[in-house]
């Protein structure tokens, strides 16, 4: 095995959870005396962030959508991984995993980070597509590594083969701390929201995996019952312009920001109405600075928003989702305690963990060594969830032993 393993990071996604997952990974294997770089576009917030870290940029122009550039692109990067001659590939996203897959036929290893499976991006004839190719490609990669059991039972469900571990996301609970009295009032002067205003604030890209469409129709339901409450939405992306247009009276768009920790101590309670996840950073952030978060059920949510943390609602049920929103904004002690919990939980989700157990993996494949049901448990200490009881079959371990 090489003591100091060349890794090559590929990734379209350029911010976002995927963004900020990649910098950190490639920067933690460079402190390990690694020799990594990464390969993605040129443009976004994850380039700046790498030249920031000193990690190795290799430029890699690849479109999110697919599309007839995706044979171009796999040439591409081809090219650049016969120029960088990594020991392992590590390929995150589905625009990557379809890129690397097709172009390197496992003739490279190869890890796989789905980071949210593409299927579940896609409708009718392109999800089965989507779908079709994933059961064919997973036989080029030596190791899939899925943020969350939950990801990986899907992938289990839905006839995907091949080696699933699970190395949850971490959290750097160094940067994302429990924001008490004085930091909330700090945060709400800093953006102009007066200390008794009821506030939710979501943070991630304007996409419709995020769901803002979703949660401003359910807004005017809040808006409907409680004049004084507000609704922050921090990010970008395609939907920006349109939901700002429909947008009622009280809702507020942030944008892009670098620092998004002052937003969630301004909080009362962070919202994320998704239609699908992997294990989102964002709800990890907002548990880790203490704040209840409201989320539909679906994958990889409903392993981090359990009993007394906040609270769940059914993908798409508006009616719920406004309700949950009003408890919360209305009870400022059952919102506060459910912070307090939701900090405690968010303890077990540290990013040295989640890091080293990446590592693990990674030397792993380097070295041709296969997972046991032990190794594929890759977790955080934490009790199994119902996500979890669909993986049995593949985990025969106890989880959080």
């Amino acid at each position: 095995m090489a003591l100091t393993p060349g890794v090559l990071h590929v990734t379209q996604p350029v911010d976002g959870g995927v963004g900020a997952y990649v910098a950190m990974a490639a920067a933690d294997q460079a402190r390990r005396g690694w020799r990594v770089a990464v390969a993605c576009p040129g443009t976004g917030p994850l380039a700046a962030e790498l030249d920031r870290l000193g990690v190795h940029r290799l430029d890699w122009t690849a479109r999110r959508a697919p599309g007839l550039s995706d044979a171009v692109q796999a040439a591409r990067l081809r090219r650049i991984v016969g120029e960088f001659g990594p020991d392992v590939v590590h390929l995150h996203s589905s625009k990557a995993g379809l890129a690397g897959r097709a172009a390197l036929r496992g003739r490279v290893p190869t890890l796989f980070q789905p980071h949210g499976w593409s299927w579940l991006a896609a409708r009718g004839v392109a999800a089965a597509a989507a779908l079709a190719w994933e059961r064919l490609a997973a036989r080029w990669a030596d190791r899939v590594i899925c943020v969350g059991a939950g990801e990986a039972a899907l992938a289990r469900r839905h006839g995907v083969p091949g080696d699933l571990v699970v190395v949850r996301n971490g959290v750097d609970l160094r940067r994302f701390r429990p924001a008490g009295p004085r930091e909330r009032a700090e945060a709400r002067a800093r953006h102009g929201i007066a200390e008794d205003t009821p506030l939710a604030v979501c943070v991630g890209r304007v996409t419709r995996q995020k769901g803002q469409d979703l949660l401003l129709a359910a807004w005017e339901r809040v808006a409907a019952r409680d004049g004084r409450a507000r609704l922050a939405v921090v990010g970008d992306g395609p939907l920006l312009r349109a939901l700002r247009s429909r947008a009622v009276p009280g809702v507020h768009f942030a944008g892009a920001v670098a620092d998004v920790r002052s937003w969630y101590a301004a909080a009362d309670v962070v919202v994320l109405p998704s239609r699908w996840e992997g294990l989102p950073l964002t709800a990890l952030e907002a548990m880790a600075t203490g704040r209840p978060v409201v989320a539909c059920a679906v994958s990889g949510l409903t392993e981090l928003v359990t009993g007394g943390v906040g609270a769940l609602v059914p993908p798409g049920d508006g009616a719920g989702l406004a309700e949950a929103l009003l408890v919360r904004l209305g009870q400022p002690a059952l919102a506060a305690a459910e912070g307090v919990a939701a900090a405690a939980l968010a303890d077990g989700f540290g990013v040295d963990g989640a890091l080293d157990g990446l590592a693990g993996h990674t030397l792993g494949v380097v070295a041709g060594v296969g997972t046991g049901a032990g190794e594929a448990c890759s977790s955080s200490r934490l009790r199994k969830t119902p996500d979890e009881r669909g993986f049995d079959e593949h985990c025969q371990t106890p989880w959080g032993q």
